[in-house]
């Protein structure tokens, strides 16, 4: 069962990668767009996207801010990017741990759904801090029942990673069914 997991949505592939993918576009879409629209995204900005599944928030990113770079450890996934996206994105196999972003690249990182996957969420946590420009925004959010640590501990996480203006809530996702989001954002100092 694991592995029809983690083919279908940790790491995508074959039959049930694409099946994920067209589940992953409906189900969080509207996380996505909602996760764009908090990091309030402006054309000079760069954002780097993790795990973006088939790319929803990707695009939504796209239309707003002038480089836009996702990160995926799924072929599939990045195919998909490639689809919905075209050229108006950069596209690169990684992870929230391995980014291979220079430091100090980007101004805002934006992750959904995602966390839960990270192998090592401290590093995690490092590698985004360290890829974020000063004064830079991350905004996360992921399916609060599914995320192994409260969204409380995680917000402590960012904080002694280096984040300050850690801030988290939660957002009811439109539609019948939806889970509760925990949500997050947060600031690298200046």
């Amino acid at each position: 069962m694991t592995e029809m997991l983690d083919r279908a949505f940790g790491h995508p592939r074959g039959l049930l990668g694409r099946i994920g993918a067209l589940l992953m576009a409906h189900g969080n879409g509207p996380t996505e767009r909602h996760v764009v629209e908090v990091a309030k995204l402006t054309p000079e900005e760069s954002v780097l996207v993790v795990g973006p599944g088939p790319g929803v928030g990707l695009e939504a990113a796209a239309e707003r801010a002038g480089r836009v770079l996702g990160v995926d450890p799924s072929e599939e996934m990045l195919g998909r990017c490639r689809e919905r996206c075209g050229d108006g994105v950069e596209l690169r196999k990684g992870t929230a741990e391995d980014t291979g972003e220079d430091d100090a690249a980007v101004d805002v990182v934006l992750s959904v759904n995602n966390v839960l996957l990270w192998t090592d969420r401290a590093a995690g946590i490092a590698e985004l801090f360290r890829v974020l420009k000063p004064g830079g925004r991350l905004v996360l959010s992921t399916h609060e029942k599914w995320l192994p640590v409260s969204r409380h501990v995680l917000a402590e996480e960012l904080e002694t990673a280096g984040f300050v203006d850690v801030q988290t809530w939660t957002w009811e996702p439109p539609g019948f069914g939806a889970a509760l989001a925990a949500q997050l954002r947060a600031r690298k100092p200046l």
